[in-house]
């Protein structure tokens, strides 16, 4: 697992550390800060490739740099060839299956039974070079599998072989198995899965339920898979944005672990306890229903792998209804949050110690989301000018006490707390 990362010139600003923790770590601020690239930065430290465009200097960089370091002690920093425009070897690989939900939909996918060669594992741990690195033509296997979001539908090739069959085809071959055979139980794992990071699953109604196979089109033999939504069947191809992702990340989980697995067996070793988990703007798509479960789901599910799996999330998030939701789930000892802010032109990232909240509305004035008031621009602006008069100062915006009046009528709700200290205000001045 992953426990530190510096970068030095390099990204959105000139010196960014952090101290990760142990199994969760969220990450949340302003957009364009760093927190995807942060992300793209930990799957390059534990893959040894980029899963989108390599990380670049600063402008007037000199000596630019990304170190990172695992729990095992292990780590290396990697520095950038000005003459080569390219990093140095990143050194060691993890020895845990690494999953990377990107926001655009694509995924990357890291597992040390495909992904390293076999003069891989005649080295011992900790060395800095890998056949990772070697001539292409030495290389047999690819470095790390990335998928763009049709791969994950209709499967990926490389040099001839095929290194996932998609979900498409998966999912209705799983299907049609016996429960006692690989494929069977894999369709079960999917179905457990999909319904442990359905919206609601207590409610029933929301659970996502697989559907019986239906062919679609008249010049595309295959079947497709369908979920049963509550109001009828409907093809995933067809399924909202937000269906998709979840349940495209809900297949690559069930793949990656089976492949893994079954890859194991074929090399004659044990499979890895060890997993890390990245995703960017886990919220992406939706619902706040749906928003205040996902985060802990997915947590259950990857730890639920295999009996002693070792988890290691990496989130980002806009939401904070998602914060809200880890608040029974947040353990101190282990789990951190970052958070990316803007100050004077610079980037500046800290750690949040993390307290309880209690609801969505209260995390957005917290110092994960540092907004004044949980409102809209014009009530928030309403209540300054209000405030300014109970002080006896000038409103910025408003001009009498009938205006500051009207503007507080037309955007606040009618039980807004705010109202008792303006009415008591107003009753004291008789007007």
């Amino acid at each position: 697992m992953l426990r530190a990362l510096e970068l030095v010139e390099v990204g959105p600003a000139p010196a960014l550390r952090l101290e990760l923790g142990r199994r969760l770590n969220v990450m949340t601020g302003d957009n364009g800060l760093g927190k995807s690239f942060v992300l793209d930065v930990i799957w390059w430290a534990l893959s040894g490739s980029w899963a989108g465009s390599p990380a670049w200097p600063l402008g007037g960089a000199k000596e630019p740099k990304i170190s990172y370091r695992m729990d095992d002690g292990t780590g290396n920093t990697s520095r950038f060839r000005f003459e080569s425009q390219e990093w140095s070897t990143a050194g060691v690989r993890a020895r845990a299956i690494v999953l990377y939900a990107r926001a655009d939909g694509s995924f990357a996918l890291w597992d040390p039974a495909r992904n390293l060669d076999p003069e891989d594992y005649k080295r011992p741990r900790g060395t800095g070079q890998t056949s990772l690195y070697a001539n292409a033509d030495r290389t047999r296997r690819q470095s790390a599998y990335l998928f763009e979001p049709d791969e994950v539908m209709n499967g990926k090739l490389h040099q001839g072989k095929t290194i996932c069959n998609g979900l498409i085809r998966d999912w209705v071959s799983w299907q049609e198995k016996k429960p006692e055979t690989q494929g069977g139980r894999a369709f079960l794992h999917l179905c457990e899965t999909l319904e442990q990071l359905s919206p609601n699953p207590q409610g029933g109604a929301e659970t996502i339920l697989a559907g019986k196979p239906v062919r679609l089109f008249v010049d595309d033999t295959r079947e497709f898979p369908t979920i049963d939504t509550g109001y009828g069947e409907v093809p995933v191809i067809h399924a909202s944005a937000g269906m998709r992702r979840i349940i495209s990340l809900a297949y690559l989980i069930v793949w990656a672990w089976h492949e893994h697995v079954e890859a194991s067996r074929l090399l004659k070793q044990e499979p890895v306890s060890e997993l890390v988990f990245l995703v960017d703007e886990v919220e992406n798509h939706l619902h706040p229903e749906w928003q205040r479960r996902i985060a802990p789901a997915l947590l259950r599910v990857l730890a639920a792998l295999a009996p002693s799996m070792d988890v290691q999330a990496h989130i980002t998030t806009h939401a904070p209804m998602v914060l809200a939701s880890l608040e029974p789930h947040f353990d101190s000892e282990r789990d951190k949050l970052f958070v990316f802010e803007l100050e004077a032109r610079a980037v500046s990232l800290r750690e949040v110690p993390w307290a309880r909240f209690g609801d969505a509305s209260r995390w957005l004035t917290s110092p994960a989301f540092n907004l004044h008031r949980a409102r809209s621009i014009e009530a928030e602006q309403a209540i300054d000018d209000a405030s300014a008069l109970m002080r006896g100062e000038e409103p910025r915006r408003a001009r009498t006490c009938e205006e500051v009046d009207r503007a507080l009528h037309d955007t606040l709700a009618d039980q807004d707390p705010f109202w008792p200290r303006w009415l008591a205000f107003v009753e004291d001045r008789g007007t």
